[in-house]
C-alpha cells in the first residue's frame, strides 16, 4: 500500500480547512471536494470562495479537483480526509454530530484497503473510539484489517496570508506503522514546511487540543491582568510593552476569545478528563475568565458613560466589528455577540457594523442585522471590537466622528494611542 498519485482523494467538508487542502492536493492528483451545502458547491464551481481564503486563480490552479454534493461520487476515492467542524453545544459540551455524520457518509462508500484521515479537532481517543465504530457499522468492514485510519490535525489560521497550509508543519499519525508511513508521505507531498509523525493517533489528537488550550490560558492570564490593572488605574498595554522587552516574555494581548479553535478546543479536553474522573481546574478557570470578558467590557462601558453623564437607558452604542478576528469573514463562535447581548441588558440600543461579515450569515446565525453604514455623529458610545484594517485607517478622528458631542470610545484592540480613547482593555 502506498500514497501513489493514482489514488483519488476525497475531502469531506469544504470550509476554511478542507478547501485549501483539496486545492493543494488537486494541483497534482485527482481530488473530489465534497460538501453537503449545494450553494457552497455552486459557488466554488463558479470560482468563488466565500471564506476569502482562496481566490479565483488559486481555485483554477487545482486542475484535478472537482466539486460535488453527491455522496455517491465519493466511491471513486480510496483516501478520505474528513475536515468537518467540531463545535460545542449550548452547555459547552463537545458536539460530534457533524463528525459522526461525515463518518456515516464515508462508511457507505468505504472499500477494502481504503484510508480515512480525520483533521477535525477532537479529544484524545475520539477517532478510534467514536468514529471508527461508525465506519465499521455502516461499511461492514473491519478496522485495521479491511480499512485503516489516520489523524492529521488542521492548523489553518483564517485570514492569515503568511502562514498557509503548505508553510505550517503538519503532524501526522496512522492506525498502524505502515499506514502512518503512507499518510506521512501523502502530506509530505504538499507540505513544504515538513511533517512530524506522531507515534499514535491519540498523541496527535492530544497535541492538537493542547495547542489552543495553551493559547487560551495565556490569553486568560492577560485578561485577568487587564482587569487588575484597570482597577489600579494602570494602562495594560503600557505594562505589556514594558514587560515585552524581556526576551522570553510571551506577546499575548487581552480581548474577547472566540473563533472555531481557542474558545472551543479546551472544552473537548476537559470533557474527556471529566469522563475519566478528573476535574480540571486551571483549564476551566481560564475558560471562565475568557467567557466572562463580554460582561466585563459592557460594565466598563456603562460606567464610563455614567461618568460622562450620558443617559444609559435608550442610548445608542455602535459596535465596530463582529467577526472573531480582524480582516476575516469568519463568524464562528465570535464572542462579540456576548458583548452585544450584555450591552442590550443595560437598556442600550446596540448597532453593529462589519465590512467583512456576511449580513445573511450574521442574521441567520445570531439574529443580528448589520448596518450598511454607521450614522455620523449618531452614537453615545462606540466600541472598537475588531481591528479590521478599515477601522485602523479611520484613526481617532474618523472613529470619533461616529459619536455625538459627548460620547465614550472604547478601544478593545489598542488601535489608538491611549490619549485618543476613553477606555482601553
Amino acid at each position: 500500500m502506498n500514497a501513489s498519485m493514482d489514488r483519488t482523494i476525497a475531502v469531506i467538508g469544504l470550509g476554511y480547512v478542507g478547501l485549501p487542502l483539496a486545492v493543494e492536493f488537486g494541483k497534482n492528483r485527482h481530488v473530489i471536494g465534497f460538501d453537503i451545502d449545494a450553494t457552497r458547491i455552486a459557488e466554488l464551481r463558479a470560482g468563488h470562495d466565500r471564506t476569502r481564503e482562496m481566490d479565483e486563480s488559486e481555485l483554477a490552479a487545482a486542475e484535478h479537483l472537482r466539486f460535488t454534493d453527491d455522496p455517491g461520487a465519493l466511491r471513486e476515492a480510496s483516501i478520505y480526509i474528513v475536515t468537518v467542524p467540531t463545535p460545542i453545544d449550548a452547555h459547552k459540551r463537545p458536539d460530534l454530530t457533524p463528525l459522526l455524520r461525515a463518518s456515516e457518509t464515508v462508511g457507505r462508500v468505504l472499500g477494502r484497503g481504503d484510508i480515512v484521515i480525520y483533521e477535525s479537532t477532537v479529544y484524545p481517543g475520539a477517532t478510534e473510539e467514536d468514529c471508527v465504530p461508525v465506519l465499521e457499522q455502516v461499511s461492514g468492514l473491519r478496522f485495521n484489517e479491511d480499512f485503516f485510519c489516520g489523524y492529521s490535525p488542521e492548523r489553518i489560521n483564517p485570514g492569515d496570508k503568511a502562514h498557509r497550509l503548505t508553510t505550517i508543519t503538519k503532524v501526522t499519525a496512522g492506525s498502524t506503522p505502515e499506514i502512518a508511513e503512507v499518510i506521512d508521505a501523502l502530506y509530505a507531498s504538499i507540505i513544504t514546511a515538513g511533517t512530524h509523525r506522531a507515534p499514535s493517533i491519540r498523541v496527535a489528537e492530544a497535541a492538537k487540543v493542547i495547542e489552543n488550550t495553551q493559547r487560551d490560558l495565556n490569553i486568560a492570564l492577560v485578561n485577568e491582568l487587564a482587569i487588575i490593572f484597570n482597577r489600579l488605574g494602570v494602562d495594560t498595554q503600557a505594562v505589556l510593552e514594558a514587560a515585552g522587552t524581556k526576551w522570553n516574555f510571551l506577546p499575548f494581548r487581552p480581548g474577547l476569545v472566540g473563533g472555531h479553535c481557542i474558545g472551543v478546543d479546551p472544552y473537548y479536553l476537559t470533557h474527556k478528563a471529566e469522563a475519566l474522573g478528573y476535574h480540571p481546574q486551571v483549564i476551566l478557570a481560564g475558560r471562565r475568565i475568557n467567557d466572562g470578558m463580554g460582561a466585563y467590557i459592557a460594565r466598563q462601558m456603562v460606567k464610563a458613560m455614567l461618568k460622562k453623564s450620558i443617559q444609559v437607558n435608550g442610548a445608542r452604542v455602535l459596535v465596530l466589528g463582529l467577526t472573531f478576528k480582524e480582516n476575516c469573514p469568519d463568524l464562528r463562535n465570535t464572542r462579540v455577540v456576548d458583548l452585544v447581548a450584555e450591552l442590550a441588558e443595560y437598556g442600550l440600543h446596540v448597532e453593529i457594523h462589519d465590512p467583512w461579515a456576511n449580513p445573511v450569515e450574521a442574521r441567520d446565525e445570531y439574529g443580528i442585522d448589520l448596518l450598511a453604514e454607521p450614522e455620523a455623529g449618531g452614537y453615545d458610545g462606540i466600541v472598537l471590537a475588531v481591528a479590521h484594517d478599515a477601522y485602523r485607517a479611520m484613526g481617532a478622528a474618523g472613529l470619533c466622528g461616529f459619536g455625538k458631542a459627548a460620547h465614550v470610545l472604547y478601544d478593545l484592540k489598542h488601535v489608538l494611542a491611549a490619549e485618543n480613547s476613553d477606555l482601553r482593555l
